[in-house]
């Protein structure tokens, strides 16, 4: 008799035992569940440095976990689990242990910044843009424009940059090839992925115009565009400025067209050229006092043009132009013939 109350009271102990693990893993598993069945988004910053102790008390401050003393306890049998910092964002009817595992693979929300490039600014404003926009310096930015290495990658990459950008001469090798457009870029962006991003579209758009078949290259038509973007603003007068860019060509003249003595003195448009700016013995300076340059294109483009001014030099007017004058003030562009004409003009407009 004493053997089998023995062996009742053993089982009833066990079956207890076991209920009571049971219930223990229920209410265990039911602590991990969802607080809810609203899919209600809750943006939640694990910030750099905290412990995952004091993670765990701001999910459950936060309403996303059922049982801080659960998740602890899921967290020292699963202490592999790294909580990254970040901005994370979760939804109410996630389970506790969803919850873990997205902090764990930093699935973070990667916040954008929109930048706009302007179409005609050069090198100097892009790197200023980016320096407005990122956490860099414009010592960073010039680092990776400068960086010969990384030029030939992207010759290597692109198929319209070609060896003509990385001549010792050129300011930026990339002038010219950054099309100017609305960007959205993640916060934390590399300069160099800033850089590949623009160059894609702006290889979309250069492959958009088909330019296999032209006379001239990629790079000679970038730096005539760059001259007609600075000199005029509407369409026709960008085609009649590229017009006459061709024509001086043809007669071995220089083209004599300030915007590029500007670059190449490195001034801003507006400021009064001196006569040592206009005689400077410098590649983009195509001042016909530069004698050098006579019957030449700049060494490159000095502004990043817009797809109007690439188009007015695919397709220039029918007229045989040599000279013009571009009033900064009004945006009048006016032409002529002759020198006389044109000397006429810049006294009538001063």
């Amino acid at each position: 008799m004493k053997k089998v109350r023995l062996k009742k009271k053993v089982l009833v102990l066990f079956l207890s035992l076991f209920i009571l693990i049971f219930l223990l893993l229920g209410l265990y598993g039911f602590s991990l569940s969802k607080v809810s069945s609203s899919d209600e988004i809750v943006i939640f910053n694990v910030e750099a440095g905290s412990s995952k102790i004091k993670i765990v008390d701001s999910l459950k401050n936060a309403g996303l976990i059922r049982s801080t003393f659960a998740v602890k306890i899921y967290l020292f049998f699963h202490n592999d689990l790294n909580l990254q910092a970040g901005k994370y964002e979760l939804k109410r009817n996630m389970n506790a242990t969803d919850i873990l595992e997205m902090i764990h693979y930093g699935k973070a929300i990667h916040e954008s910044v929109k930048v706009t490039f302007v179409e005609g600014k050069n090198m100097t404003d892009f790197i200023n843009t980016i320096v407005s926009n990122f956490p860099y310096t414009e010592g960073d930015v010039k680092e990776v424009l400068s960086s010969r290495e990384f030029m030939k990658e992207l010759v290597e990459k692109y198929d319209f940059l070609t060896d003509e950008v990385l001549n010792g001469n050129i300011y930026y090798a990339l002038e010219g090839y950054l099309f100017p457009d609305t960007y959205e870029f993640p916060k934390d962006v590399a300069i160099k992925d800033i850089l590949i991003k623009i160059l894609d579209n702006t290889k979309v758009k250069l492959e958009e115009l088909n330019l296999g078949d032209e006379e001239h290259s990629v790079h000679e038509i970038l730096t005539m565009a760059s001259i007609v973007e600075l000199e005029a603003v509407s369409e026709e007068d960008r085609r009649r400025v590229a017009q006459v860019i061709y024509k001086r060509l043809e007669m071995g003249k220089g083209l004599g067209m300030d915007v590029t003595t500007y670059y190449a003195v490195k001034k801003t448009l507006g400021e009064p050229l001196l006569m040592s700016d206009l005689e400077t013995a410098n590649p983009y300076n195509t001042s016909e006092r530069n004698s050098g340059m006579a019957g030449k294109l700049p060494i490159g483009p000095i502004c990043n043009p817009s797809i109007m001014s690439i188009k007015a030099v695919l397709n220039p007017s029918d007229t045989d132009y040599i000279y013009f004058y571009a009033n900064i003030k009004t945006h009048e562009v006016f032409f002529a013939n002759t020198y006389e004409e044109f000397i006429d003009i810049q006294r009538e407009v001063g």
